[in-house]
């Protein structure tokens, strides 16, 4: 049974969300939709798996937002057609029949991209060869194309497919959105120093890097319900570059994480390979500094399988932590950490090898009609 002082099952809101513990399912890139953007039946057995293991939000994977720039590798889902909204009710309703409600998370690669049927063609903030190499589990091989810069049109575009995405994902039934701004993706390379060598009002000091994706935020929070939440999930390290980390320091998580909330974002989503680890060279984490200077409620991400490691990032001021190699082991943790029972290790190769795509073994069978 459930401990009663286990912090970990206390009930926390999200904007209008109440959800029953602070156990979220993180999002994971597994590239298994059709080859046109489509979520499957498979992936709807695969999500409401984790809904039925106890966690109390799901957050999906990178969805890509319109039918241009954005898609970042091939077999990524889309909220970019009225196909796709139709293919993810069939997911949303199987995860609401297990009782949790299920984010959209939204995302545009830009200069990230390795994988798009719409074009060829990569975009950024400016015209900057990525760092690293593309990521062979997502299909991808070698260095990255240099992107062309975006325009003020094409900003202006970017946001609305944001926008345009989050009203699909009202139709699809979803109960929020999570505008993708960590990672390495395009609204990240707009807040990164090296990758965003503009001099407009997108460009410069932090302020105006953090411009573009508070205005994605404010955007899509006008264009959606008010009961529909909108988050943003924000890091330092990417997945093409895991050691960069905000030059001013704590400075600029001020800025940062003040500029989201002006924006009303209803959840600020920290993730780093290590979210107990200080920000920067010493000091508080990242999942703290986001609890001190922002002001909306905090998730963390990264290296809190352990549930004492996740205990005490909530202790320390997150009000959520998500999972993803954990929840892949376990897609039952929240139960079994209730119950006391044990937990399986990660098997990075058995799951995410040869590829990220989602295995068999990892989709309950059909229930019986």
């Amino acid at each position: 049974m459930t401990d009663a002082d286990d912090i970990l099952f206390d009930a926390v809101d999200l904007g209008d969300e109440t959800l029953a513990n602070r156990v979220g399912l993180a999002p994971m890139t597994r590239t298994s939709a059709t080859e046109n953007g489509r979520a499957t039946a498979e992936m709807a057995r695969y999500y409401a798996k984790f809904a039925r293991g106890g966690f109390s939000v799901l957050i999906t994977e990178g969805t890509h937002p319109d039918d241009a720039h954005s898609q970042g590798y091939d077999d990524q889902p889309g909220l970019a057609t009225d196909e796709h909204v139709a293919a993810w009710r069939r997911v949303t309703d199987a995860v609401h029949e297990e009782g949790a409600p299920i984010f959209a998370q939204l995302m545009h690669a830009g200069a990230l991209s390795q994988g798009n049927r719409y074009t060829d063609e990569t975009v950024g903030p400016s015209a900057v060869r990525p760092e690293g190499e593309q990521l062979e589990m997502y299909g991808g091989d070698g260095e990255f194309p240099e992107p062309r810069e975006l325009t003020s049109d094409d900003i202006d575009d970017v946001i609305e497919g944001f926008v345009a995405a989050a009203e699909r994902a009202v139709e699809a039934n979803f109960d929020g959105v999570e505008v993708h701004g960590a990672n390495g993706y395009v609204l990240d390379q707009f807040l990164t120093t090296y990758t965003n060598r503009r001099d407009d009002e997108y460009g410069g000091d932090v302020e105006n890097r953090i411009r573009l994706t508070a205005e994605v935020l404010e955007a899509v929070r006008d264009a959606t319900p008010d009961d529909f939440v909108v988050g943003v999930r924000l890091s330092q390290s990417k997945v093409n570059d895991p050691d960069y980390r905000w030059p001013g320091g704590e400075d600029d998580a001020e800025v940062i994480f003040g500029a989201v909330s002006d924006a009303g974002t209803d959840y600020i989503h920290v993730t780093e390979e290590d979210v107990t680890a200080p920000a920067f060279d010493e000091g508080p984490t990242l999942s703290e500094l986001a609890d001190r200077y922002g002001d909306a409620p905090v998730i963390a991400n990264g290296g809190l399988e352990d549930p004492d490691a996740a205990r005490a990032t909530v202790e320390e001021g997150a009000d959520l932590i998500t999972l993803g190699t954990g929840a892949l082991a376990n897609p039952d943790w929240p139960t079994r950490v209730a119950e006391g029972r044990p937990l399986e290790a990660f098997d990075f190769g058995r799951v995410l090898q040869p590829d990220a795509a989602i295995d068999e073994s990892e989709v309950p069978a059909p229930a019986d009609d």
